[in-house]
């Protein structure tokens, strides 16, 4: 059956924190979203002050006063999990941790992070790496109400987790709480690193894999993003919706597909001139309404 205009959709995008994190809402409100990800610090820097109580309570009554349901923080790119180098590997666990302990007190439930790449340790050496990692990160976060989120990659170089075998490796060598530890699938790194996800078949095919591998119940967030560049390119350049290779019939069978459809959805498309017709401006409102018009 075909969802109906009033069917709840949780569908947002990546925001600028920019002049302090309650504006967020500002801009989430100005574009009628109720999911966004956000930045909890500069994302250019390895520098996190602490939060004041000040601006804890500011985000958390704001956020209090809007129609936004759910946020994730996305964490630095800088991190490498799976670092051989030991005071990058130990700064990017720190870090993690950091970010976690942000989002409890902003009272935010999900983090997700790319894992990182093993820059010529071999696969194999650097799941262990990244996996001893992760059992450091949620040992020093034990308690605190946020789950990790472990984002797909498009396969560039020598990234982690661009095949869900790698990801499945990751979730199974650490114990405790399945709560405590997810999956983010990126469509756009989904498709270039060879899982075709453009048509009803092949989406298919995707989900009974990730099902197979991952878990399904594990799947906690969709990246919405097209590719600029073709199925298994293995290049990570994300372009508007529906205007890359996984194209709208793609995407219209994603936002509808039952095992997704109650997922929340965040756009992070280009933020410049969609179509070479609007301003910079409006990239984030046209997208948005693509994706409605889908569901619809």
């Amino acid at each position: 059956m075909e969802p109906s205009n009033l069917e709840p959709m949780l569908l947002g995008c990546h925001l600028s924190i920019a002049g302090g994190l309650e504006r967020v809402f500002d801009r989430a409100e100005a574009l009628s979203i109720n999911a966004l990800q956000i930045f909890s610090h500069n994302a250019r820097s390895w520098r996190m002050d602490a939060l004041s109580r000040e601006q804890m309570e500011g985000f958390r009554q704001r956020w209090e006063r809007s129609e936004v349901e759910y946020i994730v923080i996305h964490t630095i790119y800088l991190i490498n999990l799976a670092s051989p180098k030991e005071k990058l590997y130990h700064r990017s666990i720190s870090a993690v941790v950091a970010e976690l302990e942000r989002a409890a007190q902003l009272g935010i439930g999900q983090v997700n992070t790319h894992i990182g790449a093993h820059v010529g340790m071999g696969t194999e050496w650097a799941l262990a790496r990244a996996g001893a990692a992760l059992r450091e990160v949620l040992a020093q976060t034990e308690g605190l109400p946020v789950k990790l989120l472990l984002e797909n990659t498009a396969g560039e170089g020598t990234t982690l987790g661009s095949r869900f075998e790698e990801l499945a490796v990751l979730l199974s060598k650490v114990k405790g709480p399945e709560r405590r530890l997810g999956v983010c699938f990126d469509t756009c790194h989904g498709f270039a690193a060879g899982y075709d996800i453009s048509s009803a078949e092949g989406l298919e095919r995707t989900l009974a894999e990730l099902d197979r591998t991952v878990g399904l119940e594990r799947l906690s967030l969709i990246h919405l993003n097209d590719s600029k560049y073709s199925l298994g390119s293995r290049r990570d350049r994300h372009q508007h919706i529906g205007e890359g290779k996984i194209g709208l019939e793609g995407f219209k069978n994603i936002v509808n597909h039952a095992a997704l459809r109650e997922l929340p959805f965040i756009l992070e498309t280009p933020k410049m001139a969609y179509e070479h017709e609007r301003l910079d401006s409006d990239a984030d409102e046209v997208n948005l309404e693509r994706v409605r018009a889908l569901r619809r």
